[in-house]
């Protein structure tokens, strides 16, 4: 069972993002749609009877999807949708969360639950805290330094260096602020700032991997580190690599012929680490460093070569990172080292 203490942490973690993130009060109706498949799902709607004391709670295994479509129909722009998911709800052809922007309703997606298990639980509960400060001033001068650079410099160890020698696409955030954006919400946690080359065939160099997204999109960290060797934005070379990710590299190179390097992320989410991992690729992806995508699928910034929709392959692996190194026509900065961001 768990303890008393994982909910009162989850009850608060879940009132800051209410509050600060989607500025929810009782003004707005609430729905939260959930199950009782898994510990931690049972944590967080325990947390959310707390918080959300006049919402509306349905739990899914008990009700017909026609019965919940139904009373989304009925909730008014701004109102609040939670989906607490020990898996993925599925209630029709479409994808719950883009139905409900649709109808202008605030979305918060718990996806995966039953994945967390043990210490796991802790770290995604703790993956829940809302430091605005941090997030939103972090995340904007990330932004303005990513937008504004044309190279970047990932120090992965042991004098191995990835080089994007390229300006970046816009940099997009997942910070929890949602003034300014026309969907408010999505899936949580949440932590954030990702961008890609405009050049993708400027990325070269070698890469420490601790860790990557396998076939199964579960974590998989190797005894070893991986170390990619990249040229002209391709993995052309793999030094310590296992079975499993080379069964990755395999079915990129069935579908799509080479395994492209594509989105370039600035994981933020402290409660993530390279210690403190969980199983959920979906979910780890915030942890606090950087991540690479593999494959030619990144639904975020169109390339003239790469038509949309051709790409079928979007893997996350993680580096060793030392230090990254922001580089324009001014000078150069290190904006993260020693496990952290300093900008």
């Amino acid at each position: 069972m768990f303890g008393q203490k994982m909910t009162g942490t989850a009850k608060k973690n879940i009132q800051d993002i209410l509050s600060l993130c989607f500025d929810h009060d009782d003004s707005k109706h609430s729905v939260v749609v959930y199950d009782t498949e898994c510990e931690l799902a049972k944590i967080l709607t325990t947390a959310y009877k707390q918080v959300l004391p006049s919402a509306t709670f349905i739990n899914f295994y008990e009700t017909t999807a026609d019965d919940i479509l139904k009373l989304f129909s009925e909730l008014k722009a701004k109102d609040l949708v939670v989906l607490i998911q020990s898996t993925n709800f599925r209630l029709n052809a479409f994808r719950i969360r883009v139905e409900l922007f649709k109808q202008s309703l605030k979305v918060i997606e718990h996806p995966r639950l039953n994945r967390m298990i043990d210490e796991q639980i802790n770290y995604y509960i703790d993956s829940l805290a809302y430091d605005p400060n941090y997030y939103r001033r972090i995340g904007a001068a990330l932004k303005n330094k990513i937008d504004a650079a044309n190279k970047c410099i990932i120090d992965t160890g042991d004098n191995n260096f990835l080089n994007f020698n390229s300006e970046f696409e816009t940099a997009k955030l997942n910070v929890g602020d949602y003034r300014e954006m026309k969907n408010i919400g999505g899936q949580f946690p949440i932590g954030e700032v990702f961008t890609e080359a405009k050049n993708l065939e400027s990325v070269r160099g070698r890469a420490k991997v601790f860790c990557f997204g396998d076939t199964s999109f579960n974590t998989n960290t190797p005894e070893i580190p991986i170390t990619l060797i990249i040229e002209k934005g391709q993995i052309i070379g793999c030094e310590n690599s296992t079975e499993e990710f080379e069964i990755v590299l395999k079915n990129i190179r069935a579908d799509e012929g080479v395994v492209r390097i594509r989105e370039l992320g600035f994981g933020m989410n402290r409660a993530f680490t390279k210690d403190r991992v969980v199983t959920d690729i979906g979910t780890y992806e915030r942890m606090c460093g950087i991540h690479l995508s593999l494959g030619a699928k990144h639904d975020s910034y169109a390339k003239p070569e790469l038509k949309r929709g051709v790409g079928r392959h979007h893997v996350d692996v993680f580096l060793i990172t030392e230090s990254v190194t922001l580089v324009n026509d001014l000078g150069s900065e290190v904006v993260y080292k020693d496990t952290r961001w300093c900008v």
